[in-house]
């Protein structure tokens, strides 16, 4: 919502998504910046709160990394959200790649997204770009924190991303952002205006 919901066809599309919630946090990101100032390629990388497929104590599973305590490991997994921002956004299909690392917390993520743009780009440009996608197109699933928030702040959070603006980090065209997202209700809220804008075109 907010990246692509525009190309949503009422008599076409019988089956629509409403993507992940860490892809509901990338895509906004990468909305603004590859709008802004074009993106050539980029990884991410998602430090994500617990889920409920990782066990308490090291058992079985078949990714042996999630298969130790989830409370008690920082754990590399993989994502499939930087590849499927590929589907949200088509002309930057391929450009994207990306892992999770799985951190002891209950709620709260971070989503740190490096890429590599068209046109260089200051952390003050970057910065306004996010600001006013955050009060024009993307109102309510981009927010813009000057606070220095850490994970639990966002819990409860509708945004789909809280984007930092204080971590903006650039270097030519290479940059980095990051973008906070409560990974169950920022996901929800979508999921409510998804299902909106489906029933509003019956």
């Amino acid at each position: 919502m907010g990246v692509n919901d525009d190309t949503y066809d009422p008599h076409n599309d019988r089956i629509v998504s409403a993507a992940s919630c860490t892809t509901n946090c990338v895509a906004p990101m990468v909305k603004v910046l590859h709008e802004a100032f074009g993106i050539e390629r980029g990884v991410m990388t998602t430090i994500h709160g617990y889920t409920n497929d990782q066990s308490l104590l090291d058992g079985p599973h078949k990714d042996l990394r999630r298969a130790r305590s989830a409370a008690l490991s920082i754990i590399p997994t993989s994502t499939g959200a930087a590849r499927a921002v590929g589907l949200v956004v088509p002309e930057l299909a391929g450009a994207l790649d990306g892992i999770a690392v799985r951190v002891p917390v209950e709620d709260g993520s971070l989503t740190d997204l490096a890429v590599v743009l068209r046109t260089a780009a200051t952390a003050d440009e970057i910065n306004t770009a996010f600001a006013e996608a955050s009060e024009g197109p993307l109102n309510g699933i981009l927010r813009v924190s000057k606070a220095p928030i850490v994970s639990r702040d966002v819990i409860g959070g509708p945004a789909s991303c809280v984007f930092d603006p204080a971590l903006t980090q650039a270097n030519g065209t290479l940059v980095k952002v990051f973008g906070w997202y409560d990974y169950e209700w920022g996901c929800t809220n979508r999921l409510l205006d998804l299902t909106a804008l489906v029933a509003d075109d019956r």
